[in-house]
């Protein structure tokens, strides 16, 4: 009898140590801690340490099973908290940055759970600050609005690139009784990057219908985006087009992610970027300029200008500071927020440092 729990127990051994040689799980992170002192707001100047200024902090978990063949399953789980408190961020989820798992193979990757939007992507590779800092195109451009960033219940399809050109595919179910258009969303992406050049357009859709506002338009937003690599300088431009409720949003403190429930800014308007990210060994300058057309009767345009520097102290640790100022027009309240923050007014200066891990 024990001969054979002993040859059972090596044969799990055995199978386990299989497994383990074609899979792979790997933990990572990123802790990210900032002074910021923010200016212009209607409770006054502020001064805080704050997190996830320049980028979210994180604790996260990816991997891989190799299926054979080609074929592969992939998961995602990524956890957002605050360092200067130890909070979790996105709302108190548990996994609120990202949460998905899926199969990759020779086709792309199709993958199912909490994902960022085709239409975010596409601004973020735009943004000469990466949607962090001081310089956050989150404080003007549309993806605060719309597209959230993220879309629950969703399922996304990435081709793979065949001579540089790739396409993405996104559909969230709203998930409503009795209405399946309710709150339904749905996007893409088309990707072009070989060589210097790097342009993508994308697009986002979502239906504003839910159980308590009935038969209200869609809210769309379309992004072209190109950046291009000099060696010396990376020049960055975008250009939106921002249609329906809630299509732009304006952005504050109580509500830094322009859900439902803050001012809408404009059911039409159109968004302009011109950007450059400037390296030097370990130095990188980072400057944009961003302006919001808003298109209806309140005319409420803005413009905003930053300026950032990063400093790599190594291949996972950074020191940096970045500033930005907002020029409101009227009535309009666009605050200068960060990476996960709103902000309270209409400037802001930050000096943090972050540690990936």
């Amino acid at each position: 009898m024990m001969k054979k729990v002993c040859w059972a127990g090596a044969l799990a051994a055995a199978c386990i140590d299989a497994v383990a040689a074609d899979s792979a799980v790997n933990v990572y992170g990123l802790v990210d801690v900032a002074i910021v002192r923010e200016t212009g707001g209607s409770a006054g100047d502020v001064t805080k340490v704050t997190s996830g200024v320049g980028a979210g902090s994180r604790l996260g978990f990816k991997g891989r099973e190799d299926l054979g063949g080609g074929l592969a399953a992939v998961f995602l789980l990524e956890s957002g908290f605050q360092a200067d408190t130890g909070a979790l961020g996105q709302g108190g989820l548990l996994f609120g940055r990202q949460a998905y798992v899926g199969l990759q193979g020779g086709f792309g990757a199709l993958t199912a759970g909490r994902q960022y939007t085709p239409h975010y992507l596409t601004v973020v590779m735009a943004d000469p600050f990466a949607s962090g800092y001081a310089g956050d195109t989150k404080n003007l451009i549309a993806a605060t609005g719309n597209s959230a960033s993220r879309m629950d219940n969703s399922l996304k399809y990435v081709s793979p690139a065949i001579r540089g050109v790739s396409a993405e595919l996104v559909y969230g179910a709203g998930e409503v009784a009795g209405d399946s258009t309710a709150g339904r969303q749905f996007g893409g992406a088309l990707d072009y990057n070989a060589g210097p050049l790097h342009v993508r357009l994308g697009y986002h859709n979502r239906n504003n219908d839910t159980a308590t506002v009935r038969n209200t338009s869609n809210a769309k937003n379309t992004v072209l985006a190109a950046v291009y690599d000099f060696g010396v300088v990376k020049a960055h431009v975008a250009y939106g087009v921002n249609k329906g409720l809630n299509s732009s949003l304006l952005r504050n403190t109580a509500n830094p992610y322009g859900l439902p429930g803050t001012p809408v800014a404009s059911t039409d308007s159109r968004d302009m970027l011109l950007g450059a990210t400037i390296p030097y060994g370990p130095h990188t300058w980072m400057v944009s300029w961003i302006h919001k057309d808003d298109r209806g009767a309140p005319d409420q345009d803005a413009s905003q200008y930053a300026l950032g520097y990063r400093y790599a102290l190594s291949r996972r640790t950074e020191l940096y500071t970045s500033i930005a100022h907002i020029v409101n027009r009227h009535g309009a309240s666009y605050t200068v927020g960060s990476a996960i923050e709103g902000g309270s007014g209409n400037g802001a200066v930050d000096v943090g440092i972050r540690h990936a891990f």
